[in-house]
């Protein structure tokens, strides 16, 4: 990757992130996905005040004249709703290419927004002694910390996989106190034990259906809107609305319309808008569901 290409890139990301706040904008300018942000906030009642946006090249590759670079984009938005003022980050893995030095095209890698399959990275983990823990509170305070401590890393204790999205809310929910049971048996109970783990643990469809219908241990009441839920409670997403859930999310806050703001892994997210309308995911059909957790 040339000095050319190199400014090419650096010149793109400055680009994108005048795009998030510059108040005069040339609609044919603004990339579509940056058009999705700030029309999703701007129906909420919100506004980016100030944005930040930074790229990490994390890989190269090169078939005949094309060169793909693939890096992490890690942006920072303030948002201002009403008398509020927070920040939310997001980081996404997308692809440049070029051909014959020039860059030709740019696009978020959509297969990391939605959770394929849980498969296994090598990681060094320990073996968790199977809970016996009974007449417990979930404990939202330690759920939320840990979300907030691990959104944009692997906690070394645990096995890191390519679609990390439920592992991550699994330990979340554990950090909080949430009851592991169902040892050894892969397709019952929640739990994890050093080389092996639950589907419900590290597959959403799995963790959603789960939620749904255990009555002991780790366990879901399903509410009827978002703005029923509290920090510490999980959203499910189907993007597609077919009935196969491919996301999990926790909440972390609540923004100033009493709304769930959430934290998330697979793309790392933090402090988001839990509808994902900005999300390359999402369609007009997706569908959702909210669990408040007890255990």
């Amino acid at each position: 990757m040339n000095q050319k290409m190199v400014s090419q890139l650096h010149e793109l990301i400055e680009q994108r992130n005048g795009q998030y706040v510059n108040d005069v904008r040339e609609e044919s300018l603004v990339e579509d996905f940056i058009k999705k942000k700030i029309n999703m906030n701007k129906e909420r009642g919100a506004e980016i005040v100030r944005s930040f946006v930074e790229g990490d090249v994390i890989r190269t590759s090169r078939v005949d004249d094309h060169l793909y670079v693939d890096y992490l984009q890690r942006c920072e938005f303030l948002i201002h709703l009403k008398d509020q003022l927070y920040l939310e980050e997001l980081v996404e893995q997308r692809r440049a290419t070029f051909v014959q030095d020039e860059l030709r095209e740019d696009q978020v890698i959509a297969s990391r927004e939605v959770e394929q399959e849980a498969i296994e990275t090598t990681a060094n983990v320990r073996s968790f002694q199977h809970d016996q823990r009974t007449n417990r509170s979930y404990n939202r305070r330690e759920a939320v910390r840990y979300a907030e401590r691990w959104w944009d890393d692997f906690n070394p204790q645990y096995r890191k996989f390519t679609d990390n999205c439920t592992n991550f809310i699994s330990q979340c929910l554990h950090a909080g106190g949430a009851t592991m049971k169902g040892y050894p048996n892969r397709s019952n109970g929640w739990w994890f034990r050093s080389n092996n783990w639950s589907y419900s643990w590290s597959v959403a469809h799995a963790l959603r259906w789960y939620l749904s219908g255990e009555n002991g241990g780790l366990r879901g009441v399903e509410k009827e809107s978002a703005m029923e839920l509290e920090p510490g409670d999980v959203i499910c997403y189907d993007f597609n609305g077919d009935g196969r859930w491919q996301h999990t999310t926790i909440v972390v806050d609540k923004d100033a319309n009493g709304e769930p703001l959430v934290n998330a892994q697979t793309a790392n997210s933090r402090m988001r808008y839990w509808k994902y309308e900005d999300s390359t995911a999402w369609t007009p059909n997706i569908k959702y569901k909210f669990f408040h957790i007890t255990i």
